[in-house]
C-alpha cells in the first residue's frame, strides 16, 4: 500500500505523511522537512500540494445528459421549456442510451476528482425505464463513483397521473433519496400537498430528501417555508436539503428575516446550482436583471449547511458543463460576491465538506486516521491558489488505490 508525502492539509499546518492500511488512512504524521521519496517503494510524493477528501457533486440529472437539442433545442432558455423540451425527449428513453449517456458522464465527473454523487432521476414515466438503467449503473460505477439516486418526480406529484404511485413504486425500485418539485404542481394547495406526501414517504423509507423547491424568480412562491416547517415539526431536518431556492433572490428582506429564522430552527441545508440559475432565471427580466440565485452568502454566514453543484451537462435546461466542480465553484464565488478574503481561504468547503453533510456521507468521507483511503491530490497549496490557477486534482485515490492520474499540459515560452 502506497504512502503519499509531502501531503499539505487544510487544517493543520507544515507537510504530513498519510499512510494506509486495508484501504483506510492508517497514520497522519508531521513531517519535520520535506521527504525524499525512496527508490522501490510506490510512494506518492505531493510535492506540497493540498491532499483534500474527494469533491462531491451533489446534485446533478444523469438522465438528461447529453440530449440537447434532442428533439429540439430549448430557444427561450427558460427552465419551463426545459421541461417541455425534456418531456419530448422522454419518450425516446431507453435502457442502454440512459446507461451509455450516464457512464460517460460519470467518468467525465471522475476525471475531475469527483467520487460521491447524487443525481435526480425522473419518475414521471410509467415504465421507470431511466431508474432501472440509473440503478444499473450505479452497481456498475462503484469503483470509481458512490452514487445516490433521487426520486424526482419532474411532472409533479399532485399534478401528473399516478404521481403519489410512481414515487412509491421507484424506492421499490432502488431510489435511496426522496424529491419533490412543489412550485411545478399545479395549484399552490397542491405543492403543499406535494410536500406533506413526500416527507411521509421518507419518513417511513428511513431516506434522504432532497427538493427542487422554489425554482422561479417568482417572490411568491414560498414552498421553502412549507418544507422547513415539516422538516421542523418531525424532526427531520438533518436529512433535507431544499436544492435551488432561487426565490429566494426575489424575497424582500423583511420576510427573508422571518424566514431564516425558522430555516435555521429546521436545520435543513441547501445547494445552489449557480451556472444553470444564472441561466436560467431572470428570463422575465428587461433591467434591472436579477441573478436568480438563492441567497448564498446570508445561508453561509447563518450557519446554515449550503453546497454548489453543477446540476446539467448538455441536457435541455443548459447547453454546456463538462464535469469540473471547480468551474461551478469559481462562477457560484464570483456570482455571490464571495470573493473576499475570509471567503476564498475556505471556499472548497463548498464542494468537499459541506455537500458531504447533505449526502449523509458521515464517517465515510473526511481525513482522518479510521476513515476510508478516499482522496485527492490538487494541483495547488492552498484554497484560494487552487482557484486562482484554475486547477485540478492530479490523482484520485479510492479505499487507497489510485483510480485517476492527470498529468498537466506543459507550455513554453521563448525566451526572446
Amino acid at each position: 500500500m502506497p504512502r503519499i508525502l509531502n501531503a499539505r492539509l487544510r487544517d493543520r499546518a507544515g507537510l504530513h505523511t498519510l499512510r494506509f492500511s486495508a484501504g483506510r488512512i492508517a497514520a497522519i504524521e508531521a513531517q519535520p522537512d520535506p521527504a525524499p521519496i525512496s527508490a522501490g517503494l510506490a510512494d506518492i510524493d505531493a510535492a506540497g500540494h493540498l491532499v483534500v477528501a474527494p469533491f462531491i457533486e451533489p446534485h446533478i440529472h444523469l438522465d438528461a445528459v447529453m440530449t440537447a437539442g434532442q428533439p429540439a433545442w430549448n430557444m427561450s432558455g427558460t427552465l419551463f421549456e426545459g421541461i417541455e423540451r425534456w418531456s419530448e425527449r422522454k419518450a425516446m428513453v431507453t435502457h442502454e442510451d440512459t446507461k451509455s449517456r450516464a457512464h460517460v458522464a460519470l467518468q467525465m465527473l471522475a476525471r475531475h476528482g469527483i467520487q460521491h454523487v447524487r443525481t435526480h432521476v425522473d419518475v414521471t414515466d410509467p415504465s421507470l425505464a431511466a431508474l432501472h438503467a440509473l440503478v444499473e449503473v450505479r452497481d456498475e460505477i462503484r469503483h470509481l463513483i458512490d452514487l445516490q439516486i433521487v426520486a424526482f418526480p419532474q411532472e409533479g406529484i399532485e399534478s401528473f397521473p399516478n404521481g403519489r404511485q410512481l414515487m412509491t413504486e421507484a424506492l421499490a425500485v432502488g431510489a435511496d433519496v426522496v424529491g419533490g418539485i412543489p412550485h411545478f404542481e399545479n395549484t399552490r394547495d397542491q405543492g403543499v400537498s406535494s410536500i406533506h406526501f413526500l416527507m411521509d414517504l421518507a419518513e417511513r423509507s428511513g431516506c434522504l430528501i432532497d427538493v427542487h423547491c422554489d425554482e422561479t424568480d417568482d417572490p411568491q412562491s414560498r414552498f421553502l417555508e412549507v418544507l422547513a416547517e415539516s422538516a421542523r415539526q418531525r424532526g427531520l431536518g438533518a436529512r433535507v436539503t431544499a436544492s435551488h431556492t432561487t426565490a429566494m433572490g426575489s424575497y424582500d428582506n423583511a420576510y427573508c428575516a422571518k424566514l431564516f429564522r425558522l430555516l435555521k430552527l429546521s436545520g435543513i441545508g441547501f445547494i445552489c446550482c449557480p451556472t444553470e440559475s444564472i441561466h436560467l432565471q431572470g428570463r422575465f427580466d428587461s433591467y434591472p436583471k436579477r441573478r436568480g440565485l438563492t441567497r448564498v452568502p446570508e445561508l453561509d454566514r447563518a450557519g446554515m449547511t449550503v453546497a454548489f453543484a453543477q446540476d446539467s451537462i448538455q441536457d435541455p435546461w443548459y447547453p454546456l458543463g463538462n464535469g469540473n466542480i471547480l468551474r461551478i465553484l469559481e462562477a457560484g464565488l464570483h456570482i455571490c460576491h464571495m470573493l473576499g478574503y475570509d471567503d476564498l481561504q475556505r471556499c472548497l468547503d463548498f464542494v468537499i465538506d459541506h455537500p458531504a453533510r447533505l449526502l449523509g456521507l458521515g464517517e465515510r468521507h473526511g481525513l482522518a486516521v479510521g476513515r476510508p483511503a478516499n482522496l485527492l491530490i490538487l494541483s495547488a497549496d492552498s484554497d484560494v491558489e487552487l482557484l486562482r490557477t484554475q486547477g485540478h486534482a492530479l490523482l484520485s485515490m479510492r479505499e487507497g488505490r489510485v483510480v485517476m492520474r492527470r498529468t498537466p499540459a506543459e507550455v513554453t515560452l521563448a525566451t526572446s
